[in-house]
């Protein structure tokens, strides 16, 4: 891979905020950037004509989902995912490993991968570290990730460390093979590379155990990557452990290289994210909970379908500029959804996903201006994680 293909630069600095560009074969991405997630090649709810009218500059989609349906070598014929779905910017593709873990009894987990049975039909599928890379490379996304062990909270050391270990082994053979099939001049006929100027992240696991998290960066930066993600939490730990081992293992990662914090949800998670030197979030929140009634507002969640709304003329956020705010009430918002209407969904959507990428907009530019530390704090006062009713 030539480096004019893939690469980072930091562009300013405000404490450990880091304000940046991330260089991908399908354009520019700048950083803190929020990645609205498409799972299954379909941000859910909208069209890619919104997202890109509320400037998203990367999505994310994931191994397990469209390897299962339509199928990888599919897309690969169609020119790859970007070509497939209509989406002409940088994608990112998670391995799988965390939906494999969340299959609980339908999976059996060993050295040699992840045997588990799909939620479709029940088909058996074996997805290795060398099969989660093919994929990804038949996709065609810009930033592949490997596969690595996601563990449940609470864990023992012991479990934490069986798990850091085997997705550091993972990591090895995963990298080993996306290097056989973009750098070797190997004939890999199953194999079709939809995307020459692909890069591969590592991820960083270790549980809650700071001293693992530490193992973990020296051992997968030994395998070395293009880049480096902070993986296994938000899966059940108190907020305030997630952020101390962010804080903990961000510094740990190279200076020049974008930091991916994964699955990190509400919007002062990412704020503090960024606080500690992260460049790179991804959360089902935003589209999964607008489906559910849920809109994020400046001051917290609010709870659409509450009776208290039957008869609010007001925006949902009267401080948003979105095309939900601008256009439609309260009132009308708690009609569509307890009427059972599509556009419920999709309205609420629009409306989640631009109040994370327009805040990440303010915490760019507020890094920039070096007033990020008043942002930060601003937000805190305003903001409060508890739904209104």
């Amino acid at each position: 891979m030539s480096q004019s293909e893939f690469g980072f630069r930091v562009l300013a600095r405000d404490g450990a905020a880091r304000r940046g560009e991330m260089l991908t074969a399908h354009g520019v991405v700048e950083t803190p950037a929020f990645m609205p997630v498409g799972t299954q090649g379909a941000i859910k709810g909208v069209t890619y004509r919104d997202v890109e009218d509320l400037d998203a500059q990367i999505i994310l989609g994931n191994t397990y989902h469209l390897f299962l349906r339509p199928g990888d070598a599919l897309i690969a014929r169609a020119g790859g995912l970007h070509r497939f779905i209509g989406w002409p910017k940088p994608i990112l593709t998670d391995s799988g490993g965390y939906q494999i873990f969340s299959l609980a009894e339908r999976r059996v987990i060993t050295e040699n991968g992840a045997e588990f049975r799909s939620h479709l039909d029940g088909s058996l599928h074996l997805l290795t570290p060398e099969r989660a890379a093919d994929i990804q490379l038949q996709l065609g996304s810009d930033i592949a990730m490997v596969l690595d062990e996601c563990i449940a909270t609470p864990a023992t050391e012991d479990q934490a460390r069986a798990a850091m270990e085997r997705s550091v082994r993972w990591a090895g053979r995963g990298r080993q093979r996306w290097l056989a099939l973009t750098h070797e001049p190997v004939d890999h006929p199953d194999v079709l590379v939809t995307n020459p100027g692909q890069a591969q992240f590592g991820i960083i696991q270790g549980g809650v155990y700071p001293n693992l998290r530490t193992e973990s960066v020296q051992q997968t930066m030994a395998v070395g990557f293009e880049a480096y993600a902070i993986g296994g939490l938000s899966v059940g730990e108190p907020p305030e452990v997630t952020y101390d081992l962010v804080q903990h293992t961000a510094p740990l990662l190279p200076d020049d290289r974008p930091r991916y914090l994964m699955g990190s949800g509400l919007p002062d998670d990412i704020v503090e994210g960024v606080a500690r030197g992260i460049d790179l979030f991804d959360c089902v929140l935003p589209t999964r909970n607008g489906r559910n009634g849920q809109l994020i507002t400046k001051r917290g969640p609010i709870s659409i379908k509450n009776a208290r709304y039957a008869e609010d003329p007001a925006p949902p956020d009267p401080e948003c500029g979105c095309y939900t705010c601008r256009h439609f009430s309260r009132a009308y918002l708690r009609h569509l959804y307890l009427a059972g209407e599509m556009t419920a969904g999709t309205l609420n959507t629009i409306h989640n996903l631009y109040f994370y990428l327009d805040t990440m907009r303010a915490v760019r530019k507020a890094i920039m201006l070096g007033t990020f530390e008043k942002l930060r704090s601003e937000f805190h006062q305003t903001f409060s994680r508890r739904t209104q009713h």
